[in-house]
């Protein structure tokens, strides 16, 4: 009877513990998720995007007339573009933030 009892509050705790875990967020500060997301100033860091993933999350951000993409020394994608018929020299870092300046 002892084992019993035991048995079932050893597999209650381990399918408690399983079931927390699969509900917890990702704690990865990294891309979220693929909205594109406008901040002050370009995180640095290194940037696993490609350069055609760069160019198509700053055209969804709103920005046309992508020129030539190059990444820096902090791992930031950076070329010019317009957006609302100004020209801008347009960023996007590791996580995925569009910046311009």
């Amino acid at each position: 009877m002892y084992r019993h009892i035991l048995a079932a509050t050893l597999a209650a705790t381990l399918a408690t513990g399983a079931s927390a875990q699969a509900t917890s967020g990702s704690h990865n500060p990294a891309v979220k998720d693929a909205a594109a997301h406008s901040v002050a100033a370009p995180a640095k860091g290194r940037n696993s995007f490609t350069e055609a993933q760069a160019r198509g999350r700053i055209a969804k951000a709103g920005y046309a007339g992508i020129g030539k993409l190059a990444k820096d020394t902090n791992g930031v994608w950076q070329g010019p573009a317009t957006k609302g018929g100004a020209k801008v020299t347009v960023m996007l870092d590791y996580k995925g933030n569009v910046t311009a300046r």
